[in-house]
C-alpha cells in the first residue's frame, strides 16, 4: 500500500496532542516543586555521651554538629561512615567548629562504656551519645532517622537504620545532608563550604 504524506497527518496529530499532554502535566509537576522553606530536621534532645555525663542539644551552640546515627555492632556501613567523617573533618583547616556526633540506634548494647571503647578508633573529637530508648528513639525522630531491629539467623539482632550524615548549624538548624559515598575529600570540600 503506498502512503502519501497527506495520509501521515492524523499519525502526526495524533503524536503532538500526546506530546502537549505529556509538557502539560510535566509543567505541572514542576510547579509543584517547593524551592523555599525550612527543613525539618533536627531538634532538641537529651541523651548520655561516652563518659557518662547528661548533654543535650544545647551543649553544642556555637559550633557545627555532624551528626550520624549508626550502631557500634554495624559490621561495614557505620565504621565506614564515621572514618569518612573522620578523614574529613582532619583536612578542614576549621575542625574545630565542628563536633562529630555519633548517635546509637541501639541503646541497649552501646552502653557509655562501649561507645567510648568503639570510637577511640576515630579520633578523641567524636562525642558519642546514647540513653534509654525512648530518648533514642525521639532524638532519631527529630532527625527523620529510620532505623528497625531485624532479627539474625542462629540468634541475635542487626539493625537496618538509615545511612545519612547531618549537618546543624550553630544555631542547631538544619544546614546540609551528606553520606559517605562522597569520600573524605568531597566531605571535606563540602564542609569548607558550609561552615
Amino acid at each position: 500500500m503506498i502512503r502519501t504524506p497527506l495520509a501521515l497527518v492524523p499519525y502526526l496529530l495524533a503524536a503532538a496532542m500526546v506530546a502537549a499532554g505529556l509538557l502539560w502535566h510535566a509543567g505541572d509537576f514542576v510547579s509543584g516543586v517547593q524551592t523555599s522553606g525550612v527543613a525539618e530536621i533536627g531538634g532538641p534532645f537529651r541523651l548520655t555521651d561516652q563518659n557518662g555525663q547528661v548533654r543535650t542539644d544545647q551543649d553544642f551552640r556555637g559550633r557545627f554538629m555532624l551528626v550520624y546515627f549508626g550502631y557500634t555492632s554495624c559490621p561495614d556501613i557505620c565504621p565506614t561512615t564515621l572514618a569518612v567523617m573522620a578523614d574529613a573533618l582532619a583536612k578542614l583547616h576549621n575542625g574545630a567548629r565542628v563536633v562529630p556526633i555519633f548517635i546509637t540506634v541501639d541503646p541497649a548494647r552501646d552502653t557509655p562504656a562501649v561507645l567510648k571503647a568503639y570510637l577511640k578508633a576515630f579520633g578523641p573529637a567524636f562525642v558519642g551519645l546514647g540513653g534509654s530508648k525512648g530518648s533514642v528513639a525521639a532524638a532519631a525522630k527529630q532527625y527523620r532517622v529510620y532505623y528497625a531491629r531485624r532479627p539474625l539467623q542462629g540468634g541475635g539482632y542487626a539493625i537496618d537504620h538509615s545511612n545519612r550524615i547531618y549537618l546543624m548549624g550553630p544555631d542547631g538548624k538544619f544546614v546540609a545532608v551528606y553520606d559517605e559515598t562522597l569520600g573524605p575529600d568531597g566531605l571535606a570540600d563540602a564542609l569548607r563550604k558550609k561552615t
